[in-house]
């Protein structure tokens, strides 16, 4: 399913729409009252598949987060006058002369865990690992310090685009603070004041020409020719090199009692039903990230920037233990990463009666969310039911890629707004007027309403588009655009 951006010729995206369908929607737009830029815009942001990402990298306490708050022109990220304060790392959308991108705070982690140079070593690798381009800040007031000289290092062994960035330059007086920074070897420091916003336009324009218009695919499909990759996620020691060998045939992967055996992601190519799959095998994910030590703690970020480069997400989950927190926690990882999701239940041969029916109703319950994800019991140390995985993926991925026209969408549109229109609130009932699908991998929906949506009734419409459309395996983005109050063009 072709996901890439279509151009009308002018400079205006419009998603996965062609040129044809994109005319008739933007008629019917203008027949609704939409302004169409604001419609343009609106099927940009959601079509746009991914974004180009630039990564805020620093020792703590630099002024990272309040140079993001500054690049997405709100007050996101939190600020506050001592390290460490940002601590799981965050994302953003911002925008910069026509042009978006995404943003990722990498904050500081606490200081006792690892100790400085170790948790912003780890923070730089992940961060320059999954991003296009890198603002390296640095406090120009202090000037470069062993620390910074290691994150130099980092940034050199990737190899990616660097924006230097000399923040606390307030004045003229902070100009040679910034240009002893040359001595870094990463090119022009430029001065800014993120707290006040000196200088960040320049900044900017220079963080413009090292991003790219769209980040390099690095998913395997029919265009590229590559291997589809398949992360295998969850907690330690619930069987997932286990299982990676078994899908093999062979002892690829070491697997011990110990929990926490594998640290590093382990790509391996793996042939199956005369399909080759790239799985990758990742290191279990304790508790939160910074609180975890050592290797654990490199583990983790690790495991998440692979879940990043893959297209389908198969957690794992030890069917003979109750679901935890930690269980919801990685399935709401591979979700928001927008990868295609399959959940398998290992230990599946160990469960007497009692405790299968006591985990049907914890699934139930605890896993309602992802009713939508295929579900296979297997056993990884027998192989029982191990046929049924790549199935199971399969369609996923399917439901990844569906996309349904516009015209077939907004006839079953119409039947929901006559049979289950939305609740009368404050003498006003809202209804969905159109609507498109403006990407996949995930399917991405934007609605256009004559009023604000509940979040209920969002849940019904997307209920409702599985039910119709299928999208079994994967999560589906719907994004509303409420018509401005003002008179309908003619």
């Amino acid at each position: 399913m072709d996901d890439q951006i279509h151009s009308d010729g002018s400079g205006h995206e419009h998603g996965a729409l062609g040129d044809a369908e994109f005319a008739e929607f933007m008629e019917l737009a203008a027949q609704e009252g939409f302004d169409p830029e604001e419609v343009e815009g609106a099927l940009g942001e959601a079509g746009h598949g991914p974004l180009p990402v630039l990564a805020v990298v620093g020792r703590p306490n630099v002024g990272k987060s309040t140079l993001v708050n500054r690049i997405i022109g709100r007050r996101e990220a939190v600020v506050q006058d001592k390290p460490g304060v940002t601590r799981d790392r965050v994302s953003y959308e911002a925008e910069w002369a026509g042009r978006r991108f995404k943003v990722v705070d990498t904050g500081g982690w606490e200081q006792d865990v690892l100790g400085l140079d170790a948790s912003v070593a780890a923070q730089a690798e992940y961060a320059i690992e999954t991003a296009d381009a890198v603002v390296f800040v640095v406090d120009s007031t202090v000037g470069a310090t062993d620390t910074d000289e290691a994150v130099v290092k980092l940034l050199r062994r990737a190899g990616k685009p660097v924006v230097l960035c000399a923040n606390k330059v307030d004045g003229q007086s902070g100009e040679a603070d910034a240009t002893a920074l040359w001595s870094l070897g990463l090119g022009e420091p430029y001065p800014v004041s993120s707290l006040h916003g000196r200088g960040t336009g320049d900044m900017l324009d220079a963080v413009l020409e090292a991003l790219p218009d769209a980040p390099a695919q690095s998913f395997g499909n029919g265009v590229l020719g590559g291997p589809r990759r398949i992360a295998l996620i969850g907690r330690p020691n619930v069987g997932k090199s286990s299982l990676l060998n078994k899908v093999a045939g062979e002892d690829r992967v070491v697997v011990n009692e110990q929990a926490g055996t594998t640290r590093d992601p382990v790509d391996e190519l793996i042939k199956l039903g005369g399909i080759t799959w790239k799985f990758i095998d990742t290191a279990g994910i304790r508790r939160r990230v910074h609180l975890q030590e050592g290797a654990d703690y490199y583990a983790s970020l690790r495991t998440a920037a692979a879940v990043e480069k893959a297209e389908v997400a198969v957690v794992l989950i030890d069917s003979s233990e109750s679901i935890s927190v930690q269980d919801q926690r990685i399935i709401t990882m591979a979700v928001e990463a927008g990868r295609a999701l399959v959940v398998a239940f290992n230990k599946w041969d160990t469960l007497d009666e009692e405790r299968r029916y006591y985990l049907e109703r914890e699934i139930e319950t605890e896993l309602a969310q992802i009713s939508w994800a295929p579900r296979v019991n297997v056993s990884a140390l027998t192989g029982r039911h191990m046929e049924k995985l790549v199935p199971a993926i399969e369609t996923a991925i399917e439901g990844w890629e569906t996309r349904v026209p516009t015209g077939r969408l907004n006839a079953f549109l119409g039947e929901i707004v006559a049979s289950h229109p939305h609740p009368v609130r404050g003498g006003k009932q809202p209804r969905i007027l159109f609507g498109t699908q403006a990407g996949t991998k995930p399917p991405r929906f934007v609605l256009f309403a004559s009023g604000f949506l509940e979040h209920g009734y969002r849940r019904f419409v997307e209920r409702r588009l599985r039910e119709e459309f299928g999208f079994e395996g994967t999560p589906i983005h719907i994004s509303v655009r409420v018509r401005e109050k003002r008179g309908r063009n003619k």
